[in-house]
């Protein structure tokens, strides 16, 4: 409601109504009142701030009561968004999701969360609407944050999911979630031959990720690489730049086999390493 609407609705004009109409509109907007007041004038107080007062006085010569303008120019309060909150969010196959809504002012309405390719309603306040138990509406008491929580995401759950708020008209916000496939890959052929004697240097790079993998493995066939065996064995990894390098000092036949990097949040690669004998 505009501030305008809002005296046009509100201002009183005692002169164009009874007694029991002023009582009534200064009840709708909680403000106390003699309802014998006859009239009301809008003045201003010589003040610096020159506010503006209702100045209502009774026909019986009662006190004269005097008014704040905003009690009759403040517009009710209504719900909003606060739009500091991450609209677009990016997460990897079977990581969890969690969009954000904030609404400030809301009062006794209800947020629902509904998925905008389908319209189909997911959640109503902290229910749940829908057969998919993935979807979850997580809120705490007294908070103004509407959290929708999706478990193990997968591809197929990308698209644009709403915030919307059960005002009249209704209002919502868009949050856009993509769920990309993270992938590793070991630079080169899928498979390796060297020399004997010659080092073995493998480099993985970790593709499609939002978030630097919080490890990085590296196996030879179904066992993680132990630095302790083997002598000449070194891994580097770097979480920001999502890389991972395997280097092994001069490769004998016996280092020969199937090696794989594993990411802890992204699909694993792997190459088949063939040292041949000098010749």
């Amino acid at each position: 409601m505009s501030k305008a609407s809002g005296e046009d609705r509100f201002k009183v004009k005692l002169r164009e109504r009874s007694n029991i109409e002023i009582a009534k509109t200064l009840d709708e907007r909680n403000v106390k009142s003699d309802i014998r007041t006859p009239f009301c004038r809008e003045e201003r107080k010589k003040k610096k701030r020159k506010k503006k007062y209702l100045k209502c006085a009774s026909k019986s010569g009662g006190s004269v009561v005097e008014h704040h303008s905003s009690y009759w120019e403040q517009p009710f309060s209504q719900p909003y968004f606060d739009n500091t909150t991450k609209r677009e969010t990016t997460t990897t196959v079977g990581q969890t999701a969690y969009l954000y809504c904030r609404v400030r002012n809301l009062g006794d309405r209800a947020v629902s969360w509904i998925r905008k390719r389908d319209l189909h309603i997911l959640t109503v306040g902290i229910l749940t609407y829908t057969n998919d138990q993935r979807f979850q509406s997580l809120h705490g008491d007294g908070s103004d944050e509407w959290t929708l929580k999706i478990s193990s995401p997968q591809v197929r759950d990308s698209g644009t999911y709403e915030c919307q708020v059960s005002t009249e008209p209704k209002i919502s916000q868009a949050f856009n979630l993509s769920v990309v496939v993270s992938k590793a890959k070991i630079n080169g052929n899928s498979e390796l031959y060297i020399k004997s004697g010659s080092d073995i240097n493998l480099t993985c790079i970790v593709l499609q990720t939002p978030e630097p993998p919080s490890f990085i493995y590296w196996y030879k066939g179904d066992h993680v690489i132990n630095y302790s065996q083997r002598g000449g064995i070194n891994v580097v990894t770097e979480k920001q730049t999502r890389t991972s390098r395997l280097l092994i000092s001069k490769a004998l036949p016996a280092d020969s086999g199937n090696y794989t990097c594993a990411p802890s949040t992204a699909e694993s690669a792997s190459v088949l390493v063939h040292v041949l004998n000098g010749g």
